[in-house]
C-alpha cells in the first residue's frame, strides 16, 4: 500500500526530506504522498522513513492503494530506472 498523509499533519518540514522516492511534497493545506511514488520505502529501508520522523504520527496506509510487497518492490525497480 501506498502511504498517506493525515489531516492531523502540522507541516514540520520533516518527512518531505527523508522520502527515497520524492513522493512527498507540500499540498494544500497539509503535505501529500504520491502514491504512484510511494513504496513504504522497499527497496530503499526495511521501514518507512516518513513514519519514523513524523512527530505527530499522521502518516498511515492508504487503503485505495493496495498493494503487495512484491509489487512495492516492483514499483521501486520502475522509479530506479527511471531516475538513471
Amino acid at each position: 500500500m501506498a502511504l498517506k498523509i493525515l489531516d492531523q499533519c502540522i507541516n514540520c518540514d520533516v518527512c518531505e526530506p527523508e522520502c527515497p522516492n520524492d513522493a512527498i511534497s507540500a499540498g494544500e493545506p497539509i503535505y501529500v504522498i504520491d502514491p504512484a511514488k510511494c513504496t513504504e520505502c522497499v527497496g530503499h529501508f526495511d521501514v518507512p522513513q516518513c513514519q519514523e520522523v513524523c512527530p505527530v504520527e499522521c502518516i498511515a496506509l492508504d487503503t485505495l492503494f493496495q498493494e503487495s510487497k512484491e509489487v512495492l518492490m516492483e514499483k521501486y525497480q520502475r522509479l530506479k530506472i527511471l531516475k538513471i
